[in-house]
């Protein structure tokens, strides 16, 4: 099988997550935004795809993966159903919904530090919201961070096979999203960050444990992929990191 990822030129978004799981999975993909639109790619490619007439079950909004005839949009749905072929999950069914619930968490707790920055919505730029953001920061970082981190810390503790994972004794693509969280974390609001992981130590190994995995670090030195930067969902601005 060859996929098709769909995403947003320029950002890592949502669309990290896929490629990440593409990428330890060896896998064979196009990533349509990298392609030039002469040749059937770019922006231009995905809002086609998007708006295409005769598709039954048309997708929503990006990430889209095209995986034969099916597209198949969300991205905790993507990473479901990648989750087999390119053995980034547990075998037996509640290990496979324990992964997939683990994900749901992970893109809830993604959604969170978007709002940091964008309380009053996308719609309305930054600047138009720095107080909102403000505040809305200082309750994140005061009561959200620490919440969503502790649970991860337990669940790795809890993990009977003495891994750096979190289901398992294999690496899942939850292990992935978690990663790029921590990364994306540590972009947007790196002195907070540094700071909330310091009791944080599984989750700080399970960070280091991906990225020098050889295939993704093979993927991060090839230039492929994305930095993180100020439209993206992870976003740096110094006012709000304290």
């Amino acid at each position: 099988m060859k996929y098709r990822l769909y995403y947003w030129p320029g950002i890592q978004g949502r669309g990290e997550l896929i490629r990440l799981a593409l990428e330890e999975g060896g896998a064979r993909y196009t990533d349509v935004a990298a392609l030039p639109e002469a040749n059937g790619g770019g922006q231009a490619a995905i809002l086609g795809m998007l708006a295409a007439r005769g598709v039954s079950r048309p997708p929503f909004a990006v990430p889209v993966l095209q995986a034969g005839r099916q597209l198949i949009a969300q991205t905790s749905n993507i990473l479901l159903y990648l989750g087999r072929p390119l053995k980034l999950a547990p075998r037996d069914e509640h290990g496979r919904l324990w992964v997939h619930q683990l994900t749901l968490t992970i893109l809830d707790f993604y959604v969170e530090i978007f709002d940091t920055h964008h309380p009053l919505g996308d719609n309305y730029a930054y600047e138009e919201q720095k107080a909102a953001a403000r505040r809305r920061t200082r309750d994140f970082l005061a009561r959200r961070l620490p919440k969503f981190l502790a649970y991860f810390e337990r669940v790795l503790a809890l993990n009977r096979a003495h891994a750096p994972w979190m289901a398992g004794a294999r690496l899942t693509y939850a292990d992935l999203a978690m990663a790029q969280v921590i990364a994306g974390l540590d972009y947007a609001l790196p002195r907070a960050t540094h700071r909330a992981l310091r009791r944080r130590p599984r989750l700080r190994r399970l960070h280091e444990a991906v990225f020098e995995r050889p295939r993704i670090a093979r993927y991060v030195a090839s230039g492929r992929r994305l930095p993180f930067n100020n439209y993206d969902l992870f976003r740096h601005y110094p006012e709000l990191d304290h």
